[in-house]
């Protein structure tokens, strides 16, 4: 069996794109410790909500989030029957990568809202909980997509070789 030139490069760009939003996940990973640690709250607040610190983030995240969720199960999709050594690491990369969109809409969206209403003033009285809970749903993301990542590469290396023209 070959592997279609619509599969090869399919599993090209759902990989490139997997590697740049896991990129995204890991910047917040690396950060976190001293950002939770070291950071003094105000300085928290200042670089996270009135500063933009993460403002590309969120400009190209979603689309780059949403592209790595298609593609996925695109490739998941063309493997299929063709592939089935490949089929089942594709889903779980693809599921996974779902999981890390899904924790985030949970974890981090309701306190980005909340970081949204926040002003410059006093801190608020939750200021611990809500740094810890939206370091710590970044830091799970990065888990689960490092795990959706190599899922989907074994996916890609299982896979036949020789391409069709």
């Amino acid at each position: 069996m070959t592997l279609s030139r619509t599969l090869f490069v399919c599993s090209l760009l759902s990989l490139t794109i997997m590697a740049l939003s896991l990129g995204l996940s890991f910047a917040h990973l690396l950060e976190a410790p001293p950002r939770i640690a070291n950071w003094p709250p105000e300085l928290w607040r200042e670089a996270t909500v009135f500063h933009g610190q993460f403002l590309l983030f969120g400009i190209l995240g979603g689309p780059i989030e949403l592209g790595s969720i298609l593609l996925g199960f695109t490739v998941t999709l063309l493997v299929g029957r063709k592939e089935p050594r490949a089929f089942k690491p594709a889903l779980a990369g693809s599921m996974l990568y779902l999981g890390g969109l899904m924790i985030w809409a949970a974890v981090v969206a309701p306190v980005n809202a909340e970081l949204a209403s926040w002003k410059p003033g006093p801190l608020p009285e939750d200021f611990d909980a809500v740094r810890l809970r939206w370091e710590t749903g970044h830091i799970v993301i990065a888990c689960v997509k490092l795990l959706g990542f190599a899922s989907m590469v074994s996916a890609v290396l299982l896979m036949r070789r020789r391409i069709d023209a």
